[in-house]
């Protein structure tokens, strides 16, 4: 989830979303880690859009804070449009991280996700935003794979865990570091179509859902 501005005179269009991190295995270094990785991804294609005939760079300015103190209500009654919040632990149900739904602001981070490259955070940052996973998760001979293909996708070998695997076995699917955000993936998110008013909109949604710990026997939030 981020808020959107445009700026018609420098021709840009930013969107501000700020991450902030709690849970038992969230510290800063993993907290900096996925601003870094999100920014400079979605960042990467420099991508541009057009917006009333003016075509219009869009510019990601991601920023973040470890809250390891943070209180639920806060998640529960914010009204930033900026704030995205994440629980992160070293254990989560299914073994992956995941977001509260496809437009949002919150989730839960397997720790394991988050190395550095993994494409995880940059990935779902997109959820947050409103992407969903290609329906043709199928792409040999199309070179590499956008952010939001999902893990267990079929690539050219040099994208395997383990490129001299058979396609499909175990190894013989992406490995999720090769991921790249592109202008296609910028175009689907419909920038266009936002409704700025004083030069703002938002990117997402409000979940606003505050994740206990999955090792916990309270798990009303993961419901």
């Amino acid at each position: 989830m981020g808020e959107a501005e445009i700026d018609i005179n420098n021709k840009t269009l930013t969107i501000r979303s700020h991450i902030i991190t709690y849970g038992n295995a969230a510290d800063a270094a993993v907290t900096e880690l996925i601003r870094s990785e999100i920014e400079t991804m979605w960042n990467e294609p420099q991508a541009t859009v057009p917006v009333n005939k003016t075509l219009l760079r869009v510019i990601f300015s991601i920023t973040a804070e470890w809250k390891p103190e943070i209180d639920m209500d806060e998640i529960i009654m914010n009204t930033n449009g900026r704030n995205n919040y994440f629980r992160i632990e070293n254990f989560a149900h299914g073994n992956i991280s995941f977001v509260d739904d496809i437009g949002c602001n919150s989730g839960y981070f397997l720790l394991e996700n988050l190395y550095a490259g993994s494409t995880t955070a940059a990935h779902e940052f997109g959820h947050t935003l409103g992407l969903l996973h290609p329906e043709n998760i199928d792409i040999r001979g199309k070179g590499v794979p956008g952010i939001m293909y999902p893990r267990g996708t079929l690539v050219d070998a040099q994208y395997q865990y383990d490129p001299s695997k058979p396609a499909g076995v175990k190894g013989g699917t992406m490995c999720p570091v090769h991921r790249r955000v592109f202008q296609s993936d910028i175009d689907n998110l419909k920038l266009h179509r936002l409704r700025f008013k004083n030069s703002r909109d938002i990117v997402g949604g409000f979940t606003n859902i505050y994740h206990h710990s999955h090792g916990q026997e309270d798990l009303s939030s993961f419901a």
